[in-house]
């Protein structure tokens, strides 16, 4: 039997070695072209009462407004996913009992992570808040 050369498959190496670092080096490279950012909720700002709050259990969202101004709030527990409950005292998942702050905190598990805060962006009196 004839021996053959390594040199091919030393070849076909090198050219799958240098199309794959050449591809990774163009991820790298090339800036990426700005994600459009979805929009959960759109509201006037004078729409939330002073220390009080809007819930969009659709969207999953809740605005809060206090004296430090306006925040949101995800409504999708970080334990399992349900949708909590919003409270005057606090926010609670119907599913598994865990409890929240009005900032999101955890006061009693099964979860153990906050509740997601959202983007919030606030032009000419509306507010808008988006996906993270």
């Amino acid at each position: 039997m004839e021996k053959t050369s390594q040199s091919r498959r030393t070849f076909i190496t090198s050219l799958t070695l240098l199309i794959t670092s050449g591809g990774l080096l163009l991820r790298y490279l090339v800036p990426r072209s700005p994600e459009k950012r979805r929009e959960l909720v759109r509201v006037g700002g004078e729409a939330i009462p002073m220390n009080g709050a809007l819930v969009y259990r659709q969207e999953r969202v809740l605005l809060m407004r206090n004296s430090g101004g306006v925040s949101a709030l995800s409504l999708v527990c970080t334990h399992l996913g349900c949708t909590v409950m919003v409270t005057d005292g606090d926010i609670s998942c119907p599913c598994h009992g865990s409890r929240f702050d009005r900032q999101g905190r955890v006061l009693q598990g099964p979860a153990t992570a906050p509740l997601r805060r959202l983007v919030l962006e606030e032009r000419n009196g509306v507010i808008t808040v988006y996906a993270a």
